[in-house]
């Protein structure tokens, strides 16, 4: 049996419970065996802080935050896509990220690195996949290889035909996106007769459906249709809001997403039209998500990463925002990005206790005041086993 002790100053088992001070954690093959006080115990490894392992719960692992995505996705071949997808995968990890969930990839890339990744064939987090998005013809995210459906009996089939693929949960587009040239961020696409009979398909099947909606009349269409999350949501209203409250619906903000392209700017090789869309948001975005929150919605930690300089590496940074923009605390941000976003995607990481698998991180610093120490981990361990450290 392969054991390992670690000693910290303080202890965040992913809830919003304090932290305990001055403990031991032993490991125990792959779970943790126990969590006791130090009383001067002797330990393998000492860190400020240990924390769940992060959990991405919107990613895409094709993509590499490159500039202008669109045209290097179009470039790459299915070759190429495959390779992209199994370092990203490695980069995620070794970044503190020990789950995500992949919301789009061509062909069956996402579901065959999460694959190779249980079969320990590459290094990368647990990975759920939602093989390909579903969007109307020429909607937002057609040039990513997703699959084009019109009327609610094609969304079924696309529904079905991801199924047999292996996707672990389903993705819709709502309405237009930031990155699709002409596709209007608040416009509708995909109908709410079409998404309820996607909705309805999967949840025959046991599958979450999340929605990626923009737009204030796409995210209540898909509310309506019964969707499990929204991704995005940043054009929310208050009666959105009333509606994602009374349904218990999680939104995944992916403040990054837009961040990142506003921060950096057609100068770093964005395109204009991006840029624009991406700059109304965060005008608008931070008002709606606060009122939100306020509001009682529930938040999950996803940072859309892959999209321009939002890093697959730099979650970290989706954190901060949170603290940032939200208005959250550290706690309350790592809360959002480990336990809510384990129990979205229905991963048994996210929340540290006796049992638990051992997916965590040794951090240098303590979260009370700062999600910094994030950004650079001591060391990863997955399933018990240290899979990263710091040099």
């Amino acid at each position: 049996m392969a054991t390992l002790t670690i000693r910290t100053a303080k202890f965040y088992d992913g809830t919003l419970d304090p932290p305990r001070s001055n403990v031991v954690v032993t490991i125990e093959d792959d779970r943790i065996a126990s969590i006791s006080p130090a009383d001067g115990v002797q330990a393998d490894r000492e860190a400020a802080a240990v924390t769940p392992g992060l959990i991405n719960a919107h990613a895409h692992l094709e993509m590499s935050g490159d500039p202008n995505v669109l045209g290097v996705v179009l470039l790459l071949n299915a070759e190429q896509k495959l390779l992209t997808c199994v370092e990203n995968a490695r980069k995620t990890l070794h970044a503190g990220v020990t789950a995500v969930r992949d919301l789009g990839s061509a062909g069956r890339n996402n579901i065959e690195v999460r694959n190779a990744v249980q079969k320990g064939q590459v290094a990368g987090p647990t990975i759920v996949a939602a093989g390909k998005p579903i969007v109307m013809t020429g909607g937002h995210g057609w040039w990513a290889g997703a699959r084009e459906a019109d009327g609610p009996w094609d969304v079924r089939l696309a529904v079905r035909e991801q199924l047999k693929a292996g996707a672990d949960c389903i993705k819709m587009m709502a309405t237009g996106g930031v990155l699709t040239p002409g596709a209007i961020p608040g416009n509708d696409q995909l109908t709410e007769e079409e998404m309820r009979a996607g909705v309805a398909e999967a949840h025959t099947h046991g599958m979450r459906v999340t929605v990626h909606a923009i737009g204030t009349n796409g995210i209540k269409n898909a509310l309506r249709a019964g969707v499990d999350s929204i991704e995005h949501g940043m054009l929310i209203d208050d009666e959105g809001i009333a509606m994602m409250k009374e349904r218990g619906t999680v939104l995944v903000p992916t403040l990054n997403a837009c961040v990142g392209i506003v921060e950096n700017g057609e100068e770093a090789g964005i395109p204009k039209y991006a840029v624009d869309k991406a700059r109304a948001i965060v005008d608008r975005m931070g008002r709606n998500f606060r009122r939100a929150r306020k509001a009682g919605v529930r938040f999950a930690g996803g940072s859309d990463a892959g999209t321009p300089f939002n890093y697959h590496e730099g979650y970290w940074r989706e954190i901060e925002l949170m603290v940032e923009i939200l208005e959250m605390t550290p706690q309350e941000a790592l809360h959002a990005a480990t336990q809510v976003s384990g129990e979205l995607l229905r991963v048994p990481e996210g929340h540290l206790t006796s049992g638990a698998f051992a997916d965590l991180l040794l951090l240098g610093g303590d979260l009370e005041r700062t999600t910094a120490p994030l950004e650079n981990p001591l060391a990863v361990v997955k399933r018990g086993r240290i899979v990263f450290q710091r040099t």
